[in-house]
């Protein structure tokens, strides 16, 4: 074969000439004869290496998949929780009221009346609900309109009840479709008698069986409701119904459709209340309300249908709102429900909550997709490595043969791109499947960021390393690479950015104004980056020392190991930068995960005192004799700590003459048990031997009064410590009056969530009765706490500490922000572990060969397996303990400026929110780096195994340059 036939056939991107321009013979069925017989370049290359194409394709998959499943997960727990905060909101303030005035007087009676009877008020209602602007849209099952009178009737009938003398006072209404929300449970409808006109002088009425088992009411009671003309309307009760769904806005907007309520008096000097309700008339009867007294006020409530609404709507959602209630909007609803219509609603304030919510969670989420998505990317670029150091030799092949980088390159990434491309549709295929509720193209551009770096990844990387000839067999280990002036610089601008992001997010914080701020997300990235340079710089001096004790030693399995170690290419940084920022972000989330926890914890801890409490209704509601025994007895109980709690006792004036209105809150315990709550409950030791009831603070004889000069000790908290001083103190309470000294001092106590307070011996006091009991124990039966309250005969109440601790993730979007920070955990570490897997895969073959030659020499098979372990170690452990700190010392960096207030306690009180902090997890630090290792260990003991199984004559061939 001629040498311009060689180039042709084997050269990619190489000239192609005919035979007629060679010279030799031939004709175009020969040519075509050639080209059939050469085999595709793209299939023949995927039949060579079918495993890499399928790992390569494996991680692609993967990668595609979490590529495009977070933005897709984050708008649907987005989407999630803005439906989850409107649809839970009470109705009263999630609805639309529109109201207007009744029609004027000046128009003639019957136009008045044919304005509030129901086909007029039909065809206004559902004017409205077509006039509402997108993305508002009305619930039309749960609305409801009628009349109803503002201002209460007084109601003198004599058999009506009178709590404290007072007559009771009633609102008429006239809501439509009675008979659809609720079941009549005796009696009949109400209904019209022929035509009810504003002269009209009897009507219909239905009331709920809660209103009339408290007012006494039956089918047949009447009332006599006053008029502007002077002759009384009789309402008569024809029919007691039941609701059917009492929480829905047709009964929970206004409470008094459901049942009555007791208002005290106002301008009573002494507390005084009457009963107040609502009757319920049928709505062709309302002509008969516009001739009462009592301010009739005519209502649309149009409840928002939130099943359509998605997170991209909040905008748009707060300006309709906005519009309706003192806008252009309102201009239209006031041309369907009168001049001076207006509309009042909560929706904005609940959508409000809602931005800040996802304004104050989605900077903490960003950071761990910003860590997911660095790791996941040079990962990637790892792979690509990898792959371009296999074909290291065979491009250096072509490329010697003529082949042009051009030519090289297209045929790289025909190759790629058949594997990647159908493996990232997979993966957004999968996403797509997995989460919904969400839009398709922040997907697609997911997936199809991942598939460009790959595809072109792969065919630069390999590529740019065959634009100048390379020497075979020069050294390019750590030892001896010295790091250019670009590297330095490119470094030092590297750690620029990694102290401005991280003074930023320390000074800013996670949720500044303005959005999210990826310089400031990337704060842990550009930690473990610059960490990596560092360790990478570093890395050949602990060599150097180690290999220099060892150098003396007899045997030769260390020196080796250290000298293989050694000579690691010093493109090492990568894999060590995968498995510095997959750590770290490991760690971040799983801190993340736990400082939630703990701040849940805390709060439901600091909400209930113990595991559980069991109080009574009021502050002097003494706990009977024997109920600690019969609650200690209870299944879950480990322990009980009686106490009595008594609130606002005043305490002496300060050095400056202020005296503190509020006071302190006096806490009676018996020391022993108390200790053990504050032991089982992890707060600071209690010092029970300084309460003890000795001396003046012992108890006093029945029927003996107390010394008022008598001292008893106390342990305050820090403000009431300083405020008592180092004398004895005169207190005032209803335990009794006696003097304090303070003995000891504690920042918190379980009776009580006030940071005022005195802890005394119960012992000691002459009016000592325990009001709390708390409970401690690794589960107490809930069911048998309440029973046991019950038992008493008293109106106990029981909390436990897991019921507190639940009611804290009652929103989709915190559930969803933890649940992508445990995939940011799962998938740091598995991101680490496959880091460390392709960079040992890197150099198994040399070790492969390695073994073998030094097999020919005598070395035995556990020396081989102790030399691969041993020259895998180095690395291993230094990614490991790097990562570790790093990891550490991230979380610490990072730890003022995340606030995780918002994701761990929503709704949760001011006092509450002070204890979120963010904190190392040691398990999120240790298990990764520790999977590093002993992934470490396994790989090459298993390279080791299966190297003693082949022969070295497979390994040492001849000719082979390896």
């Amino acid at each position: 074969m001629s040498a311009d036939q060689n180039q042709n056939t084997g050269a990619p991107g190489g000239p192609e000439k005919t035979p007629a321009a060679t010279g030799g013979p031939g004709t175009a069925a020969a040519v075509a004869r050639r080209a059939a017989a050469c085999a595709p370049w793209v299939r023949t290359r995927l039949r060579t290496a079918p495993g890499a194409a399928a790992a390569l394709a494996g991680l692609v998959l993967l990668t595609a998949f979490l590529a495009a499943a977070f933005p897709r997960s984050v708008e649907s727990y987005e989407t999630d929780g803005l439906r989850h905060d409107i649809a839970s909101a009470s109705p009263s303030r999630s609805v639309l009221e529109v109201t207007s005035p009744p029609p004027d007087l000046e128009l003639r009676p019957e136009v008045q009346d044919a304005a509030v009877r129901s086909p007029g008020m039909s065809r206004v209602d559902a004017a409205l609900m077509k006039s509402l602007p997108k993305p508002v849209r009305p619930d039309a099952a749960r609305s409801s309109y009628g009349v109803h009178t503002t201002a209460p009737a007084v109601a003198f009938e004599p058999w009506l009840p009178r709590p404290d003398g007072l007559a009771p006072q009633f609102t008429y209404a006239t809501p439509a479709a009675l008979d659809k929300h609720s079941t009549l449970r005796s009696g009949q409808w109400p209904t019209v008698r022929g035509e009810v006109a504003t002269d009209s002088r009897e009507v219909e009425a239905a009331v709920t069986a809660e209103t009339a088992s408290a007012l006494k009411m039956k089918v047949g009671s009447t009332l006599s409701v006053p008029t502007r003309t002077g002759a009384p309307l009789t309402v008569r009760i024809t029919g007691i119904v039941t609701p059917l769904r009492p929480t829905e806005s047709f009964w929970s907007v206004e409470p008094l459709f459901r049942g009555p309520a007791l208002i005290p008096e106002r301008g009573s000097s002494e507390p005084k209340n009457y009963w107040t309700a609502a009757l319920l008339l049928p709505p062709d009867a309302a002509p008969a309300l516009l001739a009462t007294m009592n301010e009739p006020e005519l209502f649309w409530r149009i409840a928002p249908d939130a099943a359509h609404l998605t997170g991209l709507d909040v905008s748009g959602l707060r300006s309709a709102v906005a519009s309706l209630e003192s806008g252009p909007e309102l201009l239209k609803l006031r041309d369907i429900a009168g001049p001076t219509a207006t509309l009042t609603t909560d929706l904005d304030e609940i959508v409000l909550a809602h931005t800040r919510m996802r304004s104050a969670i989605s900077p903490v989420v960003t950071v761990a997709a910003v860590g997911i998505g660095a790791v996941a990317a040079v990962v990637l670029l790892m792979t690509g490595g990898l792959i371009g150091a296999r074909r290291h030799h065979e491009l250096a092949l072509l490329r010697s043969r003529g082949g042009s980088l051009r030519g090289i390159g297209r045929r790289l990434f025909a190759e790629t791109a058949v594997t990647v491309l159908p493996a990232a549709a997979l993966g957004l295929l999968l996403a797509v499947l997995t989460v919904g509720q969400a839009r398709l193209w922040p997907a697609v551009a997911a997936a199809a960021a991942v598939t460009v770096l790959v595809c072109a990844a792969l065919p630069l990387r390999t590529t740019l390393r065959h634009i100048r000839p390379q020497l075979h067999g020069a050294r390019d280990d750590m030892m001896n690479a010295r790091p250019s002036r670009r590297r330095t610089v490119a470094e030092l601008t590297l750690l620029v950015l990694a102290i401005g992001a991280v003074a930023a997010l320390r000074r800013r914080g996670t949720d500044a104004d303005g959005g999210t701020d990826l310089l400031v997300s990337s704060a842990p990235v550009l930690v473990g980056l610059i960490a990596a340079l560092v360790l990478v710089r570093l890395y050949p001096l602990p060599l150097r020392l180690a290999s220099r004790p060892v150098a003396r030693l007899r045997g030769a399995i260390g020196f080796l190991s250290l000298a293989r170690a050694g000579r690691a290419s010093s493109s090492g940084t990568l894999p060590l930068l995968a498995l510095l920022i997959a750590l770290t972000t490991a760690a971040f989330g799983g801190s993340v995960l736990a400082g939630v926890g703990d701040a849940r914890g805390d709060a439901a801890l600091k909400a209930v005192g113990a595991d559980a409490r069991i109080s009574g209704p009021g502050d002097r509601s003494t706990l009977p004799d024997g109920f600690a025994d019969r609650v200690r007895a209870v299944r879950g109980v480990d322990d009980v700590a009686p106490v009595q709690i008594d609130y606002g006792v005043l305490l002496p004036p300060a050095a400056n003459g202020i005296e503190d209105a509020k006071g302190a809150t006096l806490v009676g315990v018996e020391p022993e048990s108390y200790a053990r709550l504050a032991r089982a409950t992890g707060l600071k030791a209690f010092p029970a031997d300084r309460l003890k009831a000795t001396g003046s603070a012992a108890p006093v004889p029945k029927g003996t009064f107390p010394s008022l000069d008598r001292v008893l000790p106390v342990i305050a908290s820090p403000s009431v410590a300083e405020r008592l001083g180092d004398q004895p103190q005169d207190i005032e309470s209803l335990a009794g009056d006696f003097k304090v000294r303070v003995v000891g001092v504690q920042p918190r106590t379980s009776a009580v969530a006030d940071s005022d307070f005195m802890i005394v011996n119960t012992a000691s006091l002459s009016e000592g009765h325990p009001t709390t009991l708390l409970v401690t124990g690794a589960g107490p039966d809930a069911k048998g706490l309440r029973a046991a309250a019950h038992d008493t005969g008293k109106d106990f109440a029981v909390q436990l500490r897991s019921e507190e601790l639940d009611a804290f993730v009652d929103t989709p979007m915190q559930a969803g922000a933890e649940r992508i920070y445990a995939a940011a955990i799962a998938a740091g570490a598995g991101y680490a572990l496959l880091a460390v897997l392709l960079s040992l895969l890197q150099t198994a073959p040399e070790r492969t060969t390695l073994l073998a030659r030094l097999r020919t020499m005598g070395l035995t098979t556990g020396q081989g397996r102790r030399l691969l372990a041993f020259e895998a170690m180095p690395q291993a452990l230094l990614a490991a303990v790097g990562g570790l700190l790093v990891g550490w010392a991230t979380i610490v960096l990072l730890a003022p400026g995340v606030n995780l207030v918002t994701l761990a306690l929503a709704g949760a009180s001011t006092t509450a929110q002070h204890t979120v902090s963010l904190r190392a997890d040691p398990w999120s630090l240790v298990l990764p780096a520790l999977g590093v290792v002993v992934l470490a260990a396994a790989v090459a003991g298993v390279q080791a195994w299966w190297a003693s199984r082949r022969g070295s004559i497979t390994e040492l061939r001849a000719g082979d340059t390896r």
